[in-house]
């Protein structure tokens, strides 16, 4: 009996005292990161972003700051592009596409750069002696407060540490205590693989000053200082050359500030040192505790606006990689609202808005803020062939609009550097970007020709211009966008030529990213790809309703609906697929993790059970053939895909797969999620993160198609939830989304505009304060438009099925500026 008492005293003593509840918003582990990267936890503040170890003995916070990019200004046009481009088309005419993928190489691929890495600032050492003995270990990210907090115990002291990193103080802040008095010792000191200088100073401040990295001939032009400023509460400070020591201190704050040379990306003149002392100058007059509450309180002015419940079991209290290991054989419905929510905290901590004095910060890339390494994976640059786009994929839904602002400013930059790639070397008006771009707005071919020859970046890139509009109708900001829509528009009107067979307008050359034909596995270039086609309406479309609600350029209005009527259609091949390009070449046997054909269906929404059933039947069986196992990114797109598709059980069986093992998920060829839930293409990338919880929302509320569609796809083990939060198109807040049994049970929308609301909705719903209607013909809301596109052409020999589609119920209401409405069941 005392054996048995004695080893639960023992269980109930290992219990850390932060002990996790069942659907609470944190991650959180019951072991260190040693020295594994992606076990360490984010924090950002949109400028300044670190990755927190939590090592008893060797904590460790990789330091990054958004402008630390290797290079400096340059541009990458090949100026042989234009002489050779009417040779380039005409082979592909002819059918020669081995011929002119290698012209295309010689003249088009650029001869200089092919873009500038993102780069560490370096690392932050403390070394704690013997601590490497130690009990009761935890570690968490609280993401309801974006804080991290580690505890652990050595010689019956409690240690506790807390990092945040402060959008309104600018500074990474550290917090050292300890249960008893004067028994915190440990020493400080600042590593980094850049070139530069570490010091301290008698007053207990780190500082290192540093050049970013070289490449490709550029040499590294961004110069930047870290400081590191430690206040103590108790016991000495002493300094080395590049050490600070602290002995026996009760509490201990370490503030860190980093400040660069960069002002714009074709500017280098600001005073790095005087950017880090104008930052820490200030953060040093405030306590931790006033930091950390003036944080909280910044990041919970978006945070808080979504919250969701989709249930929650057991699992709930198990530490996160051990709830990764387990999804997709338990029961976890918790896990996926906390991904959910993962996402919405990535975003704000990777990309901030113009507040507190500092202009709007760089967009997120391809890592978001976090990066180890000199030469990471892809550059960690902007690949704008689907992945910087589909960071921005959760900003406007999950109702963090301003977060949008960086990806916007970046358009802004783009279309000012693209004018003259457009010029040189396609001479065309408006302005062009490619598959790639980085810190310092390249808009010329990045990589090899395979890759490289798709000039439809900036088209892409420019409908998130419109889509920040569409959700809130603000014309001023659309006036103020208009230009880099427009230019974006202007290029195709200039760039599009005649396909000899069938007369459609198309873009050529081009690629379907980053995918061939099985008849010519190493060649991409060809003319008409679907995707292009796609792209070109809805750049098109987007410029011409700008145009029309800011009462502008009505001549050119008139151009791109003619343009727009000439468009090549999208066509359902032989297998009743859609096709990836204007010839029938798709094969069913086809795994490549682009399916960007499918570009129609999400983000675009030119695709519509409701609509256009045969080209909604063509791109579910594509995206049949593609299989779900792919990278990580690619689960997240096919997410969305399925919940386009109305088919939630697919689309939950694609988030179980995304949130799996990367070690075994990668075993099957496909991608995954680390142990701190970053998403794995493999290795890290972070869109696939973003991509996930844009597509939950999908599945629980889409505003496309002409209406605000509820719950369109469920699936079954969602059967009872709720989601507040959430925005829809043309101003409408989903304020409260209740569900029980698969039915909406409650709805509370708010509408900031006014105007038309139509619902599309499972079940029958009364109002409280207004009747729904049935609703009759198109929707009157100007945000609610929907585009006819072309006849599709259908093969011959095509087998098409129609898919079932869900009943709904299909209702109006009109709605005053300001004004919320309740529904319930």
């Amino acid at each position: 009996m005392k054996k048995t008492f004695s080893f639960f005293i023992l269980v109930f003593l290992s219990i850390p005292t932060f002990a996790q509840q069942p659907g609470s918003l944190k991650l959180w582990y019951n072991k260190p990161a040693g020295n594994t990267w992606t076990d360490a936890l984010p924090v950002g503040n949109g400028r300044l972003g670190a990755m927190v170890y939590g090592n008893p003995e060797q904590e460790i916070l990789k330091l990054n700051e958004t402008s630390v990019w290797a290079g400096g200004p340059n541009r990458n046009d090949n100026p042989d592009a234009l002489a050779a481009l009417p040779e380039i088309r005409k082979l592909i005419f002819e059918g020669k596409h081995a011929e002119a993928q290698k012209l295309a190489s010689q003249k088009i691929e650029s001869k200089t750069t092919n873009g500038m890495m993102y780069q560490p600032v370096g690392n932050l050492n403390l070394r704690f002696a013997n601590h490497d003995s130690f009990t009761n270990y935890y570690r968490e990210l609280d993401i309801e407060k974006a804080v991290t907090t580690t505890s652990y115990t050595v010689d019956g002291v409690k240690y506790t540490r807390q990092v945040i990193a402060s959008v309104p103080d600018q500074v990474i802040a550290v917090r050292l205590t300890a249960d008893k008095p004067g028994k915190i010792s440990f020493t400080a000191s600042l590593s980094s693989p850049q070139k530069g200088k570490t010091m301290a100073d008698k007053s207990g401040k780190l500082m290192f000053s540093g050049i970013s990295g070289d490449k490709e001939g550029i040499k590294g032009q961004v110069a930047f200082n870290a400081h590191v400023k430690l206040l103590n509460e108790g016991g000495k400070i002493a300094s080395g050359d590049t050490s600070v020591a602290v002995e026996n201190a009760s509490a201990v704050t370490l503030l860190v500030s980093i400040g660069t040379n960069f002002v714009d990306y074709k500017t280098l003149t600001a005073d790095p040192q005087a950017k880090a002392d104008q930052y820490l100058n200030k953060a040093v007059k405030k306590s931790f505790a006033s930091l950390l509450k003036d944080n909280v309180a910044a990041y919970q002015k978006y945070f808080n606006r979504v919250k969701i419940d989709l249930g929650t079991s057991e699992a709930a209290s198990l530490p996160t990689d051990e709830r990764i290991a387990k999804f997709a054989s338990g029961n976890d419905p918790a896990l996926v609202s906390l991904y959910f929510q993962f996402g919405r905290y990535l975003l704000i901590s990777a990309s901030q808005p113009a507040q507190n004095g500092l202009p709007v910060g760089q967009a997120a890339n391809l890592q978001g803020i976090w990066n180890q390494q000199m030469s990471p994976p892809w550059g960690s640059k902007y690949t704008i062939n689907i992945n910087t786009e589909m960071n921005y994929w959760p900003a406007e839904v999950t109702n963090l609009t301003e977060m949008h602002d960086p990806l916007i400013q970046m358009i802004k930059e783009l279309s000012l550097t693209g004018q003259q790639t457009a010029k040189n070397m396609y001479g065309a008006k408006g302005w062009v970007a490619h598959h790639n771009t980085d810190l310092w707005r390249i808009t010329g071919p990045v990589d090899p020709i395979f890759y490289a020859m798709w000039p439809m970046g900036g088209a892409w890139l420019s409908q998130h211009v419109w889509e920040k509009y569409s959700y809130s109708g603000d014309k001023v900001y659309l006036k103020s966008v208009y230009p880099a829509l427009k230019g974006a528009a202007q290029f195709f009107v200039d760039f599009l030529v005649e396909e000899p067979s069938n007369k459609w307008l198309v873009v050529v050359p081009s690629m379907s990213p980053e995918n061939a034909p099985a008849s010519r596995p190493e060649i991409t270039i060809g003319a008409g790809h679907t995707m292009d086609n796609q792209i070109v309406f809805d750049i098109f479309t987007s410029t011409l309703r700008a145009a029309e609600a800011l009462g502008t350029d009505q001549e050119f209005v008139k151009i791109l609906k003619e343009k727009r009527s000439r468009l090549a259609p999208m066509q359902i091949g032989k297998f009743g697929q859609l096709q990836e390009w204007l010839q029938d070449l798709d094969n069913p046997e086809d795994k490549h993790r682009h399916i960007s054909h499918l570009y129609g269906l999400f983000p675009s929404h030119q695709l519509s059970a409701y609509r256009t059933p045969e080209l909604f039947s063509a791109a579910r069986t594509s995206l049949e053939h593609r299989g779900d196992v792919s990278t990580g990114w690619s689960m997240g797109w096919k997410v969305n895909w399925w919940a386009r598709l109305q088919d939630g059980n697919r689309a939950y069986k694609l988030i179980t797969d995304q949130l799996s093992p990367v070690n075994i998920a990668g075993k099957k060829g496909g991608g995954g999620t680390y142990t701190n839930l970053f998403d794995a293409h493999p290795p890290f990338q972070i869109d696939g993160n973003f991509g996930c919880t844009a597509g939950i929302a999908e599945m629980l509320m889409q505003s496309h198609d002409g209406a605000i569609q509820l719950l369109p796809a469920l699936p079954d083990g969602w059967k009872n939830g709720s989601i507040n939060g959430l925005r829809a198109r043309g101003g409408f807040d989903i304020v409260s989304l209740e569900w029980k049994e698969g039915k909406v049970s409650k709805l509370v929308i708010k509408s900031n505009l006014g105007g038309n609301c139509r619902l599309r909705i499972p079940n029958v719903l009364a109002g409280k304060d207004v009747d729904l209607k049935e609703a009759q013909g198109e929707n009157v809301n100007d945000f609610y438009q929907t585009e006819e596109v072309l006849k599709p052409i259908i093969s011959s020999a095509a087998t098409m099925g129609k898919l079932p589609v869900k009943e709904t119920r299909l209702y109006d209401f009109q709605t005053k500026p300001g004004r919320t409405y309740t529904f319930t069941l």
